[in-house]
């Protein structure tokens, strides 16, 4: 058989694969190793794995199974979810919906008969083109093949795979990362009209959707991650040094306080008091248990990254907003204002300074930093010429 040949494997619990039980125990073992559940689940989403307790129990194919039980128990405590038994199916992993719901990698290596331990980097090329042809964007590409290499980088070491098909040059590919940073860099101003944006009764919403939408928006001028700011627990709001502050839990299982702002701080205590008050119960720890999520959506349930997104979508309809770029303004707004690069390191959580140093530097710079109108001033191009003071160029032409 030739590399760029589909490999086939017998039918199963997890189509195409011929050791699913013991490819999923990895995969938990793996997605374990980080300390924030949200990033286990947005590395697993991005797999094209199941996270809800919907899909597990679909996905629960021969419950008689002992090994398969075992890994599928495994793997819903690490992602947090509950499976339920189901009648057998025999369907690729469920994934969340989305426009590239059919090309996450396992469902992409299911749905074309590729056992994910026999792929190759031929395989994952093909992949990686026929998300290009789904026109996602090279972003999109870039992060989900690093999800693929890291969870291959374990696979690989553990011995359950031969090698990483995804170790694949990223600037061969059109991937590798552009010298400045592609992000947007927002202003105060325009961060302020998001905030007053969020602040904003809008038809069909009540004063708790309100108070939400304030509370997301002033908690990301925080320099959060996104995933940061959906594990947040009610819990993790304390006072310590006789400020208000939340205990953020980052990459690597670390763990940082990050002090509120005045802004913040109102706003999420609004959000907890509108929230309390519709629930019919006090802003107390003694009512509240202290891992109820910090932030929930409409239905209850935690915030997802979807719905952070969507939020951000309606509130910057004019302009597309990432949360990132939320994280970037803290980090060069926080510089420019005078802040030591030590200090703000600390406070997004960047394993190393210059990291923070980078982003940065990589960010355009504001205008005031630049000396472009210093040379424009001095050279007064703008400026009408009198007669008699004619330059070396109208000299040459006279």
């Amino acid at each position: 058989m030739t590399t760029g040949e589909l490999t086939k494997a017998p039918d199963g619990p997890w189509p195409g694969v011929e050791r699913p039980a013991e490819l999923l125990a990895q995969i938990a073992e793996w997605l374990g190793g980080y300390g924030n559940r949200a990033t286990r689940r947005t590395y697993a989403e991005g797999l094209g794995l199941p996270t809800t307790e919907t899909d597990l129990r679909d996905w629960i194919t021969d419950p008689e199974n002992d090994d398969w039980a075992v890994s599928i128990t495994r793997y819903a405590a690490v992602i947090g979810a509950t499976p339920a038994a189901a009648p057998a199916r025999r369907t690729p992993p469920p994934a969340p919906r989305g426009r590239f719901r059919h090309l996450h990698w396992f469902r992409w290596c299911a749905t074309r008969g590729v056992d994910p331990l026999a792929a190759t980097a031929t395989h994952v090329k093909a992949w990686l083109d026929a998300l290009a042809t789904a026109d996602a964007a090279p972003a999109t590409r870039d992060r989900m093949l690093a999800t693929v290499k890291a969870l291959y980088t374990h696979l690989a070491d553990t011995g359950l795979a031969a090698g990483n098909p995804a170790a694949l040059n990223r600037r061969r590919l059109g991937l590798a990362a552009p010298s400045t940073s592609a992000t947007v860099v927002l202003t105060t101003d325009q961060v302020r009209a998001l905030y007053t944006a969020a602040r904003t009764p809008r038809r069909g919403a009540g004063a708790l959707d309100t108070a939400r939408a304030a509370a997301v928006v002033a908690l990301f001028t925080l320099g959060l991650r996104v995933s940061e700011l959906c594990a947040l627990d009610r819990g993790d709001l304390h006072v310590t040094r006789g400020r208000r502050a939340l205990r953020v839990h980052g990459k690597g299982g670390k763990t940082r306080v990050v002090y509120l702002h005045t802004a913040a701080e109102e706003a999420l205590t609004g959000y907890l008091r509108e929230r309390d008050a519709d629930a019919g119960t006090t802003l107390t720890r003694r009512r509240v248990p202290v891992d109820t999520p910090l932030l929930v959506t409409r239905t209850g349930n935690r915030f997802r990254r979807q719905a952070v997104w969507q939020l951000l979508r309606r509130l910057s309809a004019d302009t597309p907003l990432h949360p990132h770029a939320l994280r970037h303004f803290y980090v060069t707004t926080a510089v420019e204002a005078g802040a030591q690069l030590v200090h703000v390191q600390a406070d997004v959580g960047h394993t190393s300074i210059d990291t923070t140093e980078q982003v940065y530097n990589n960010a355009a710079r504001d205008p005031s930093r630049s000396a472009v109108d210093l040379v424009g001033d001095a050279l007064a191009l703008g400026s009408p010429q009198p007669d008699d003071q004619r330059g070396p160029l109208d000299e040459a032409s006279g």
